[in-house]
């Protein structure tokens, strides 16, 4: 025998339903217990709200209901005798509720028996309407065993009774398909209708199921089955195929409306397994729950909220060592019928915090002050007061169990994406984590859990990219091109949800296109970088990575403020890194503070692994003695190509248009390039230093660095015939030139040199760098890293690169 308890929604979804029942009545005897139309006990509740209030447009909603009913059943029964009784049924059923609307609104009061009776009307109604569209169905009437008692200020259902009577109906009967109205009620006592609360329909079916020991129960509705997140909030949540009682019930608890939570107990005692399964999608395999949890390879199962939490905290010194506070406590709330679905307690027990419903908060603290009204007169306990704008998570897996590590791991994946736990629970179970958040980040802390925990299929970097000149977009194309090939081999998805040039910029959570970015962003709003750090940290989206590839100051100037609201910074900019040492300071002590990642190896080399090779010498114990280096693949690239055929000027205008300088070259040949690249590997190396404490040896004269850029163009050919004769000089001296940094015994200078053919730097080809690194360890036998420094491919390459290290934190 099979039960199944359904929603009926639509047109659509009440045939489906009939093609299921019949279907499953080919084989077995079929229990089907319905739910009113969708939306139909909200709109009943309404109308007598209205009704009470003396609002005439009660009457309006009322025709609503009755012409919802009515076009159902004109567009579902075909049948013309089927269809004149079954609308002759219901009208009158309509004729009483529209006699109960009319005398609410003549005594403007209702009843909690009226409310009863009033939304009973949606399931006797919509039951009718199931009965006579399946064929050879026949209806009971859930009011003849289905019973309730009064008890702690409520009905609830009275066991023993409506068992015996289920029994007593059902088991002489073997009838292949029975329609039962879910959700209603009736009092053992006065036999006044009651009901089993809202979303009782499915606990109506459980109820029967358990009574009369059936194969399963089937729950139909409107969703596949449980998800591992709210599909509204998590893009790529995905159905859970199997869940334990206790998983489904703490999942219930704690938000997941797929199933009244009630419903699970029973079916759970009898060990019947439940399958929760979509009218819209029959063949789809849905959830099942029973008495087993499946390893999945997942240590957590699905995450569920409540978004509209407050939090409650009775404390006061005068609660330590006190026994029956926590008695108190409840039973005050218990009395009052308010629900708590979180309770955290310090161990010094001063304090308990209680998390509950925004509905039920005033109430709440309007008890307790009055049961602790004698102990806050005596300054023993303070006013209890409720924090709002809150959220509780829950993540939920049997294979939490005895498995070490899981809070710690969570605590750091939502510290490192800046979110602050207020209060947290877990059971002796170890099946459930339940925290309180500030509302605000709700859907960054559900993203980042379920990307965190391996319930995404990938994990996620979103990608803000500031800057689209050649290194940015060079970037862009270099993630587009890879972007496939990262969650296919390494199940990474790098999300660029936003790109700004100097005047626009355009976001998109859900991810930008690669192919027309340059369009949309002319097409955008004006930006600038204020609005622009506003739009970025408003965004607040998990696991976000800022990328500089801009060289502007102003861009630097806001790491600060995005480092300090957990935004992970990749910079190609030398601005911050090399600029005043207390700003490098305090940006490297945020990111370490907050467990997230600066980054800016692109700052010297490009894409050598020159900064990572120095931190990795110095956290294994080593201390850096000395630096020499070749760190201008500009000024390396000029000497290399100058010759008798191209001289000085033509070969700084080479390297500009090759991309190799700066838009103005005179920054790398005035050495300012070199000099932040060795403050900033003199930094990483453990020193304090300044630019300002770097010695400059110009070999270019200062008047072409204190004019207009066309001035410095129109005057660099008067040197060539000087460098022109030092380079034939050098030629026959067996010497290059090498504008070589060095910094050694806490001093630091930038100068061109001649180096003979014995010298490491001698053979540098192009643009390439060289770094030579003396350290305790390599003191004999310097460490040499050499390659390609300058060019936009190269340097995006690097970007990449430290991108993909945040990627494997």
């Amino acid at each position: 025998m099979k039960f199944g308890g359904t929603s009926v929604g639509s047109v659509n979804s009440i045939l489906n339903l009939k093609n299921i029942v019949e279907k499953a009545a080919e084989n077995e005897n079929v229990i089907v217990v319905v739910s009113a139309l969708g939306g139909i006990t909200d709109k009943l509740i309404k109308t007598s709200q209205l009704a009470v209030n003396g609002d005439k447009a009660f009457n309006k909603e009322f025709q609503e209901i009755v012409a919802r009913h009515h076009d159902l059943i004109n567009a579902t029964i075909t049948c013309d005798k089927r269809r004149s009784t079954l609308l002759e049924e219901v009208d009158m059923l309509l004729n009483e509720l529209d006699n109960i609307y009319q005398g609410l609104a003549l005594i403007n009061n209702m009843t909690p028996k009226s409310e009863a009776t009033i939304v009973s009307y949606g399931e006797r109604i919509s039951s009718r309407i199931v009965t006579a569209l399946i064929d050879g169905a026949v209806r009971f009437n859930a009011r003849n065993f289905i019973k309730t008692e009064f008890k702690h200020n409520k009905y609830i259902l009275a066991s023993d009774e409506t068992e015996r009577l289920i029994h007593a109906r059902f088991d002489s009967r073997d009838d292949r398909i029975i329609v039962v109205p879910g959700f209603i009620a009736q009092d053992k006592e006065s036999e006044e209708i009651t009901n089993l609360g809202r979303g009782g329909s499915d606990y109506t079916a459980a109820i029967i199921a358990a009574t009369l020991n059936a194969d399963c129960l089937e729950i139909w509705t409107d969703v596949d089955g449980f998800m591992t997140a709210d599909p509204r909030v998590i893009n790529n949540a995905y159905t859970i195929r199997h869940l334990s009682y206790v998983e489904a019930t703490e999942l219930c608890n704690f938000g997941a409306k797929v199933v009244y939570p009630p419903t699970i107990y029973p079916v759970f005692k009898a060990n019947i397994p439940i399958r929760i399964k979509n009218t819209f999608n029959p063949d789809g395999e849905g959830t099942v729950i029973d008495a087993h949890s499946e390893d999945e390879g997942r240590l957590i199962k699905g995450i569920s909220s409540i978004n509209d939490t407050d939090l409650l905290t009775v404390q006061g010194l005068g609660m330590v060592g006190v026994v029956g506070v926590n008695h108190r406590i409840f039973r005050a709330l218990a009395n009052a019928d308010i629900s708590v679905f979180l309770v955290a307690q310090a161990s010094s027990e001063n304090s308990t915090s209680l998390g509950l419903r925004h509905a039920d908060s005033a109430k709440a603290c309007e008890v307790l002050n009055k049961e602790f009204e004698k102990e806050i007169s005596m300054g023993l306990m303070e006013n209890v007061r409720a924090t709002g704008d809150l959220s509780t998570v829950a993540i939920v897996g049997e294979n939490m169990r005895h498995n070490a590590g899981i809070i710690g791991k969570l605590f750091q994946t939502l510290g490192r994406n800046g979110i602050n736990v207020i209060s947290c629970a877990q059971g002796g179970q170890e099946t459930n984590i339940s925290f309180v958040i500030e509302a605000e980040f709700l859907r960054k802390t559900l993203n980042v859990i379920h990307d965190s925990f391996f319930l995404s299929e990938y994990k996620v970097l979103n990608l803000f990219i500031c800057g689209i000149g050649t290194v940015g977009s060079s970037l862009i194309e270099q993630i587009a091109s890879q972007q496939e090939k990262l969650k296919k081999e390494h199940s990474l998805k790098l999300n660029v949800v936003g790109i700004a040039n100097s005047r626009h910029a355009i976001f998109d959570r859900e991810g930008l296109d690669l192919t027309n970015y340059r369009a949309a962003l002319m097409e955008s709003k004006e930006s600038n970088i204020s609005k622009l750090r506003d739009d970025i940290i408003g965004m607040n989206i998990f696991n976000p990575v800022f990328v500089d590839c801009t060289a502007n100051g102003e861009v630097a100037s806001i790491y600060d403020d995005l480092l300090s609201r957990n935004i992970n910074v990749v910079a190609a900019n030398k601005i911050a890194a090399s600029g005043d040492y207390a700003t490098y300071s305090r940006l490297k002590h945020i990111a370490r503070q907050r467990n997230i990642k600066y980054l800016f190896e692109t700052n010297v080399g490009a894409g050598l692994p020159i900064i990572n090779t120095i931190n990795d010498l110095i956290n294994s114990g080593d201390k850096i003695l000395k630096i020499e280096a070749v760190l201008s693949g500009t000024l390396n690239f000029i000497f290399n190509v100058l010759s008798n055929d191209i001289p000085l000027s033509e070969t700084v205008r080479l390297a500009q248009e090759k991309g190799y300088s700066e838009p103005d070259p005179r920054i790398d040949l005035s050495g300012k390039d070199v000099i932040r690249k060795l403050v900033i590997l003199a930094r990483e190396a453990g020193y304090t230093i300044e630019q300002s404490d770097v010695e400059t040896n110009l070999f270019i004269p200062q008047e072409l660095f204190d004019g207009t850029l066309e001035n410095f163009w129109a005057k660099l050919p008067q040197l060539d015939a000087q460098f022109e004769s030092e380079r034939k000089q050098l030629v026959a001296e067996k010497k290059h030139w090498r504008f070589i940094a060095r910094y050694e015994n806490g001093k630091g200078s930038v100068s061109l040199c001649k180096v003979n053919e014995r010298h490491p730097f001698y053979h540098l080809e192009g643009s390439n760098n060289i770094i030579l690194l003396t350290t305790e360890r390599y003191k004999e036998y310097p460490m040499l890293i050499q390659g390609y420094g300058a060019g936009a491919s190269v340097t995006a390459a690097g970007v990449f690169a430290d991108i993909m290290r945040i990627a494997n934190i």
